[in-house]
């Protein structure tokens, strides 16, 4: 429960980019009136995977972001990406936060067989 209610926070306040109290107090009512879903269990082992892909994608980001100003990057593809079947929303919404954080990959879709569409950009070749 307060995982959640640290993480609807979170959100609201990036969203709303407002540290007053006023957008404090809306943000927790709305966190506690939002409506409660199903959520399984995660292991300790999955949260500290998803910790390490998250600090790692930090970093990545602001790499590519670089590479992307230095080398132009002018062609594309869309991968299928294979994740573990029956993860959680929460693990799923994660897994699709860390892919779109950095700035050469978004997720199109996700399909519940276990697999994200992943469009890419690559740098342009030159013509040899």
């Amino acid at each position: 429960m307060i995982g959640t209610l640290i993480l609807r926070l979170t959100i609201w306040f990036l969203l709303t980019s407002d540290l007053s109290l006023a957008n404090i107090i809306i943000g927790v009512l709305i966190a506690f009136l939002l409506p409660r879903g199903y959520t399984s269990p995660e292991r300790f082992k999955d949260w500290l995977k998803m910790i390490k892909k998250i600090l790692i994608a930090i970093p990545v980001a602001y790499i590519e972001a670089f590479e992307i100003i230095v080398n132009p990057h002018n062609g594309e593809d869309i991968i299928l990406e294979r994740v573990k079947l029956k993860r959680s929303p929460i693990m799923i919404f994660l897994d699709v936060f860390v892919i779109t954080f950095t700035p050469k990959t978004i997720v199109v879709r996700h399909n519940h067989a276990g697999s994200y569409e992943v469009h890419r950009v690559l740098p342009s070749r030159e013509n040899s």
